[in-house]
């Protein structure tokens, strides 16, 4: 059944607030985005929005208000929120599509258009045109608003976040062990393939090596051992400081995955490790009282 389209739905959004202008973004992006390259229609894969609540909110944060995508079951709650961080590419189909899959597992998720203070991903057409964009983006902006995401949630009046878990992609694997770091009242996080160490600077002041010992929430970190990006190094050395940090966190990699096995609508999509992965990311969820 085909997805229904965000203005059909969002009409019917009693949550919905009027955009206020400030931001790069006032709005998220329709489809699949373009930089990733042309969709992989046979593994794409589209959750019907049925039975759910779903559609572009806007979520007010310092300056103005961030667009972003929600969905969650249409009766009910409050429910467990979930944020849901982007890829390097903006809060696209494949983003939108990870929100109403946990919906139907019963969760508000929220995917906030991170970029919103710093460019528009409809005009970030290719892979450097997003890894600059993110570029500029601070840790510390990036924390405020998944704060000001999650206190929405909490007072939309449907979303229960005294279990709230955060989950991310890529550029958003990275941001789920920095927040799992900043944010004391977080329940649990799963970080699809987010880089571990890097070069830092003025905006981007650590990365989650050096954070291992601050990590208060359980991260579940899944990684690809064939990631181009991620050395297995890195991702060793991650599980060894999180030992020496007696965290609750584990790190699960895949043999012959790649970078981003988990987006099913690009060619590294590889079934059984995003499949699995997705598997764990449930069980991790209700094992740590998320659910």
């Amino acid at each position: 059944m085909a997805v229904q389209p965000d203005a059909q739905i969002m009409s019917l959004d009693p949550y919905a607030v009027p955009s206020r202008r400030g931001f790069i973004a006032t709005s998220l992006m329709a489809g699949f985005t373009v930089a990733a390259g042309p969709v992989q229609a046979q593994t794409a894969i589209l959750t019907p929005a049925d039975g759910l609540t779903a559609g572009e909110v806007k979520v007010p944060a310092a300056g103005g208000e961030i667009p972003a995508y929600r969905a969650m079951p249409a009766a009910g709650g409050p429910f467990p929120v979930v944020l849901v961080v982007e890829e390097i590419f903006g809060v696209h189909e494949y983003i939108k599509d990870t929100c109403r899959r946990l919906a139907q597992l019963g969760y508000m998720a929220v995917a906030p258009e991170l970029y919103a203070r710093v460019a528009d991903p409809k005009t970030l057409t290719t892979v450097q045109a997003g890894v600059q964009a993110a570029g500029k983006l601070a840790d510390s902006q990036v924390m405020a608003d998944l704060d000001a995401s999650a206190a929405w949630a909490k007072a939309s009046g449907k979303g229960n976040t005294a279990k709230l878990a955060i989950t991310g992609f890529c550029w958003g694997g990275r941001i789920v062990w920095l927040y799992a770091a900043h944010n004391p009242k977080l329940g649990a996080g799963v970080a699809w393939y987010g880089r571990l160490a890097g070069q830092t600077n003025a905006l981007q002041t650590k990365y989650p090596l050096e954070l291992a010992a601050q990590i208060k929430a359980p991260v579940l970190g899944l990684y690809g051992e064939a990631d181009q990006g991620i050395p297995m190094t890195d991702v060793n050395k991650m599980r060894e400081a999180l030992k020496a940090a007696k965290s609750k966190s584990m790190i699960v990699s895949y043999p012959g995955a790649p970078h981003a096995f988990h987006a099913d609508y690009r060619p590294s999509y590889r079934r059984d490790a995003a499949e699995d992965g997705w598997k764990r990311l449930q069980a991790w969820l209700v094992g740590h009282k998320v659910a």
